[in-house]
């Protein structure tokens, strides 16, 4: 096994030689950086999320004892319109560098950074609830066909190696080629996944318990979105987890 590290560390230093790279988030150059595109320094920054959340949407709150006297005490975005979820989870925020890391993931092309937000989503899990099967949030065929991979179904798909939990595929589905919601006003993004999903194969997840899989939390909406076409369609309590939070 130390060979082995050396000898990556080694191919590392040679590449970065034969194709210097600097790090997306300091541009600072490369050298023998575990991480692909992000340099040690800068990936050292990377903390989770401090509590405590909303224990509906996973939002954290401004002051460190909001739930001291009421653990149950949802954020007034809860309270207002309940999301369709039972609950989510966020593990980062979305800041330097697993912003600009999830930028070349998602839209890049760089699936090799899917192992390294693997490393350090898997630590950072919460207590999870028992759950049945995973599901990662669909891309429109149209989306797929594009980028060539689901980014979700990737980090998906470790996470049920990791939590030895069934992945469930072509059941969810994105039936609404609609904008990245990053785009979007706040308003808009509230609108634009209305009737973006549906449920196929219906007798696949009846009663189950269900944790959706997405890379990045905006405003919920589209796991609002994904849960309400779930229990419609007679699913048990679904969750979800996300790798980062824009906050």
């Amino acid at each position: 096994m130390l060979y082995f590290s050396s000898a990556q560390s080694f191919l590392r230093k040679f590449l970065h030689v034969i194709f210097p790279s600097a790090c997306v988030s300091c541009d600072r150059p490369l050298w023998d950086d575990p991480v692909p595109f992000v340099c040690q320094t800068c990936w050292a920054r990377l903390v989770p999320l401090p509590e405590p959340f909303c224990p509906h949407c996973g939002g954290p709150y401004a002051s460190p004892v909001a739930l001291q006297h009421s653990p149950s005490h949802e954020c007034g975005t809860c309270r207002a319109k309940p999301p369709a979820f039972t609950q989510t989870w966020s593990l980062f925020p979305y800041q330097s560098p697993l912003r600009e890391a999830i930028i070349l993931f998602k839209y890049r092309g760089k699936r090799s950074l899917s192992k390294s937000f693997l490393q350090v989503m898997i630590p950072a899990l919460p207590a999870l609830p028992t759950i049945d099967v995973l599901i990662p949030i669909p891309l429109h065929p149209q989306r797929l066909r594009e980028r060539e991979y689901n980014q979700s179904l990737l980090l998906a798909h470790g996470l049920s190696q990791h939590l030895q939990i069934p992945l469930l595929l072509s059941c969810l589905l994105r039936v609404k080629q609609t904008v990245p919601q990053t785009s979007l006003s706040k308003k808009e993004r509230l609108t634009n996944l209305h009737r973006a999903f549906a449920v196929e194969n219906v007798s696949r997840i009846k009663g189950q318990r269900i944790l959706l899989i997405d890379d990045v939390f905006t405003t919920g909406t589209t796991l609002h979105e994904c849960a309400k076409v779930l229990r419609k369609s007679g699913s048990g309590p679904v969750y979800g987890l996300t790798l980062a939070r824009m906050i």
